[in-house]
């Protein structure tokens, strides 16, 4: 096959180019240190004021007494009789506190069901799971409304924050999944319009405890 010179020469600047590398043009921006300034107020307050513009619902309580109560209310307002929660942790946690209301056992028929969460972030406002929890990958997912219990021990401030957690706490070896969920599912593919609810739980709440 016969090349021009033209093209020749450029296949030649190409070879010459793969053979050596390339300095990044602005190595200090591949650095470790973030571009967004540590939060000058409390994490809780921050990932509130971010949470709650994102449509969720935040409720901070002092212990898991108060949980309890400030649950039972939530869900006898709403009306929600079929409370599902898989894990154990958690729900012994609760039962020792009163709270017996997850019967229900069937994910997919559930008014709501609530998990625990790896991390909150509190520049984004969102809720970081993972697969290596007893609710797996569905529970936030499928129901109708998810709720939350988390502690303000979990808050960080930035998604890196967490990733690097998370490198720590499973010593390299991740979960098959790390999720970040931030506020109900949104989309606004048709017609540029919001629909709430369309690929996950139209409702997320997180209950804050201060522990």
């Amino acid at each position: 096959m016969n090349v021009s010179p033209a093209k020749e020469n450029i296949l030649k600047k190409i070879r010459k180019a793969l053979t050596s590398s390339t300095p990044l043009p602005f190595p200090e921006s591949e650095g470790n240190s973030s571009v967004y300034q540590p939060s000058q107020q409390d994490l809780g307050l921050e990932f509130a004021e971010r949470f709650t513009k994102l449509q969720g619902k935040f409720v901070f309580c002092q212990d898991y007494k108060e949980l309890v109560a400030q649950l039972n209310q939530v869900i006898g307002v709403n009306k929600w009789d079929k409370v599902f929660c898989k894990e154990e942790g958690l729900r012994k946690a609760l039962a020792d506190n009163q709270f017996n209301n997850y019967a229900h056992n069937d994910l997919a028929s559930c008014d709501t069901a609530i998990t625990t969460c790896e991390w909150l972030v509190a520049r984004t406002g969102s809720i970081v799971m993972s697969a290596a929890q007893q609710s797996g990958r569905t529970v936030s997912v499928y129901a109708p409304v998810h709720i939350c219990i988390a502690h303000t021990s979990q808050l960080v401030y930035d998604v890196k924050d967490a990733l690097t957690n998370a490198r720590e706490k499973y010593s390299g070896n991740l979960p098959s999944l790390i999720t970040f969920a931030t506020g109900p599912s949104r989309t606004a593919d048709i017609e540029k319009t919001l629909v709430v609810g369309i690929h996950g739980p139209k409702e997320v709440y997180v209950f804050l405890v201060d522990q």
